[in-house]
């Protein structure tokens, strides 16, 4: 069983930069393909972003590259999302996910999620 708890969400202005946390809870932490997702009113969830359990590959959205970065730190148990040039259409409630499978990057793979945290980027 994993626990994650997503924060730093907040308004920030078109252009500006901002990270996430996600902190999980349990001792295997390390083990889990790691994701971010986001979901804007109206729409369906999509994947943003995942890293794999020792970090070292890492899957993007196409609209995110060179902008977003994913990261992990297995010692502190988080995950985080580096965000930059922000645009309002990145404006939305993003979720951290923990999958078991070394590639992830679908809703269905992912077996925990955090509550979300809001993202409301300002034109």
């Amino acid at each position: 069983q994993v626990q994650l708890v997503e924060s730093g969400g907040r308004l920030v202005q078109a252009g500006g930069s901002l990270r996430l946390s996600c902190a999980a809870s349990g001792r295997t932490f390390s083990s889990y393909t790691m994701g971010w997702f986001r979901q804007a009113p109206g729409k369906e969830r999509e994947f943003v972003l995942a890293i794999t359990w020792s970090g070292g590959s890492t899957y993007y959205k196409d609209s995110v590259k060179g902008r977003f970065t994913i990261s992990r730190d297995n010692a502190k148990n988080t995950v985080y999302l580096q965000m930059s040039s922000l645009k309002p259409e990145d404006t939305a409630v993003y979720y951290c996910a923990a999958a078991t499978l070394p590639i992830a990057t679908l809703t269905s793979q992912y077996v925990y999620w955090g509550q979300g945290t809001q993202v409301t980027v300002s034109s």
